[in-house]
């Protein structure tokens, strides 16, 4: 099994690179919304990624962070979700974004993909939800954005990764543009609920 990819930058396409590693040229499909992040052509990478066979064909997957990956585990292994449609969800929604809306029963986020309907989306949220609250990955790879800030606060206070989640994910709290003030919103919530 291949776990990890790391060598020079060759050629990017929409949703797939070539790495070259040692002697040999590696085709790695990624997130079309990684492929800008991951520098110009000639530049060093590091992908974590996950092979399948597909047709008697090796078919590599690379996503920058091990949270994306966990994530793209998890959905293959969900009844009717094959690597593509996987890929697609990765695409469209950042792994917080992705994780949120499975927690929150975000039928219309995940249904935004190119290919997933929403009996697939319902099925995702009815397979995975208890799954992504439970997993280990769910704060990796999150700090660097607002909401991963928010969830990291909130949970840094003693809300579970769920709650503090699914806060994180609100309208109200994604509205506020400072991570300061997502977390007083998102705490505001909590004060109403509780």
């Amino acid at each position: 099994m291949i776990v990890g990819v790391h060598g020079i930058l060759e050629t990017t396409g929409s949703d797939w690179v070539n790495v070259r590693v040692g002697g040999v040229t590696l085709q790695v499909h990624i997130p079309a919304n990684s492929v800008s992040s991951l520098g110009a052509i000639g530049s060093q990478v590091n992908l974590h990624t996950h092979l399948r066979i597909r047709d008697e064909e090796p078919v590599l997957y690379g996503f920058t962070d091990a949270a994306a990956l966990g994530l793209f585990s998890m959905l293959t292994a969900v009844s009717g979700v094959g690597p593509r449609m996987a890929l697609a969800l990765l695409s469209t929604l950042d792994p917080a974004r992705l994780q949120t809306a499975i927690v929150t029963g975000d039928v219309a986020a995940l249904s935004s993909a190119q290919g997933v309907g929403n009996r697939t989306a319902g099925r995702i949220i009815l397979d995975l939800k208890g799954k992504v609250e439970d997993a280990e990955f769910a704060a990796v790879g999150l700090s660097g954005d607002a909401d991963g800030q928010v969830i990291a606060a909130l949970t840094a206070l003693g809300y579970s990764p769920s709650e503090a989640r699914a806060a994180a994910g609100t309208p109200a709290v994604a509205a506020e543009t400072g991570v300061d003030d997502r977390i007083r919103v998102a705490l505001q919530q909590f004060a109403i609920r509780g």
